[in-house]
């Protein structure tokens, strides 16, 4: 039997609480599936495929496990960076960066069948990004990250909260963000937090993400 498809942009503010990237070099020799499997298992509500290397066949068996993952646990499946792969996959959603393809031209290409989520670099380009039709910005690094070697300085929470004010979607941080930190992201203005090593790395993948998720849902609840 078909499933419903989901209102993804509906749901974002929800689905953004507990994102969570996959990294091989983070992961402890754990596959991408396990991870993902754990993840999920303790709280994760996005999964976001990062693929930096290996062959793009290899991306594609992957991806389609994680998100035949995602979607049996009604959860959003992103893909990073490649709109190709995105698009090969029937993601939900893809990532881009001020390095990747421009806003206007992904619009162009995938329509209204995808998400596209943007990580803008300053706040003006934040504003531009909304106009241009990004669902969701990922705004950071908030702290200090070793997980991105392009992340850039850590900008505080601060602006986040500039970010949040600026702009009418959703926005998620991301950077350092650990279940002690992520507080203040979320009661500056995020709906959720965006998550590499805190739990790709973590001993406990499953225990580290529920401790994340408690920390913003218990943020979020804070605000109302």
């Amino acid at each position: 039997m078909s499933r419903v498809k989901i209102d993804w942009r509906a749901r974002l503010p929800e689905s953004l609480r507990l994102y969570v990237l996959t990294d091989r070099g983070l992961s402890r020799g754990r596959s991408e599936r396990e991870v993902v499997d754990a993840a999920i298992a303790g709280g994760a509500t996005a999964i976001q495929l990062r693929w930096k290397s290996g062959s793009i066949r290899e991306a594609l068996q992957i991806g389609r496990d994680l998100k035949a993952m995602c979607a049996q646990s009604d959860i959003l499946f992103v893909v990073n960076d490649r709109i190709d792969l995105a698009l090969a996959l029937d993601a939900d959603c893809v990532h881009l960066g001020d390095e990747d393809l421009p806003l206007s031209d992904a619009r162009r290409i995938v329509g209204e069948r995808m998400l596209i989520g943007y990580s803008p670099p300053t706040l003006e380009e934040a504003l531009d990004a909304e106009r241009l039709g990004a669902d969701y910005l990922g705004v950071g690094p908030v702290y200090g990250t070793s997980s991105k070697s392009d992340a850039g300085e850590a900008i505080g929470v601060e602006r986040i909260a500039a970010v949040a004010r600026a702009v009418s979607i959703p926005i998620v941080g991301i950077g350092g963000i650990t279940a002690a930190n992520a507080a203040p992201v979320v009661q500056a203005g995020a709906s959720g937090v965006a998550v590499i090593s805190s739990v790709v790395a973590a001993d406990d993948v499953e225990a580290a993400a529920c401790e994340l998720r408690a920390a913003v849902d218990a943020a979020r609840r804070s605000r109302t």
